[in-house]
């Protein structure tokens, strides 16, 4: 473990740039974000998978099982008996137990739905999973759901794929404030600044995969975003100073000319 590593379920990580897998044009470019990136957690939606046989899959075939962790998600499921029907599906196919829950019932914005969330996170921890919920960012629920047994709270930065940055920073803010268990900013990331914001105000780590599929260049984004997380959460480490409405000079005004 180093001195700053990202520690989830007991499991230690030295990166903290989470990335998915989707959308890419192909497995090639997939593949050189996700080494540019620096991530040792790549997350894979189930519904794309092939579990008896994943080497069918052109896109994922070309990633290193063993090098990384795959985070299956439940991306696709309206509630929560698909998302825990999806879980068990990936787990039985060998994949590790762990598991982004993501239950999003209305395909046109893809928000989160947070009673089902809920109800899944509850019996996935319960089956032995280690869940990591995307969720809106809802300090209520994401204390209910760090009570429920989560290992990580995941809220929205902005709706998915929309590269709008953090919309949601005030909530963001009380849940890293609440939280006893690692927060990771999903959702919204266009840019690395937004990466960046993220970690500057205390997220643990965040998730990106549209802003990087999208890229006309995917790796160097992936690599923009790798500088951007570290730049931030170096930043925060070391204690920004505080904010003023007013001007401060940073040298004296006076007694300087003799």
């Amino acid at each position: 473990m180093t001195p700053d590593s990202l520690v989830i379920a007991g499991r230690s990580f030295t990166s903290r740039l989470l990335v998915g897998t989707g959308k890419f044009s192909s497995a090639q470019a997939m593949k050189s974000a996700v080494e540019a990136s620096g991530a040792q957690i790549v997350t894979i939606a189930l519904r794309r998978m092939d579990l008896d046989d994943p080497g069918q899959d052109n896109m994922l075939s070309v990633l290193d099982f063993e090098k990384y962790l795959i985070l299956a998600n439940t991306s696709g499921a309206r509630d929560a008996d698909e998302a825990v029907r999806l879980a068990h599906i990936a787990r039985n196919g060998g994949l590790p137990p762990w598991v982004k829950v993501e239950v999003t019932p209305d395909p046109r914005n893809l928000l989160p739905d947070p009673v089902e969330t809920l109800r899944a996170c509850e019996r996935l921890v319960k089956d032995g999973f280690t869940v990591l919920p995307y969720m809106p960012a809802d300090p209520i629920l994401a204390r209910r759901l760090e009570e429920a047994g989560a290992a990580t709270l995941m809220p929205l930065g902005s709706l998915i794929g929309s590269g709008l940055g953090i919309r949601t920073a005030d909530a963001i803010e009380i849940i890293i404030e609440q939280a006893h268990v690692p927060v990771v900013v999903d959702a919204g990331l266009g840019l690395p600044s937004h990466a960046a914001q993220a970690m500057e105000m205390g997220a643990d780590a965040v998730l990106v995969n549209t802003a990087l599929a999208i890229a006309q260049n995917p790796a160097a984004m992936a690599d923009g975003f790798r500088l951007a997380v570290q730049a931030g959460r170096t930043a925060r480490l070391a204690g920004p100073g505080a904010t003023s409405r007013e001007a401060r000079a940073s040298s004296p005004l006076t007694g300087f000319i003799r």
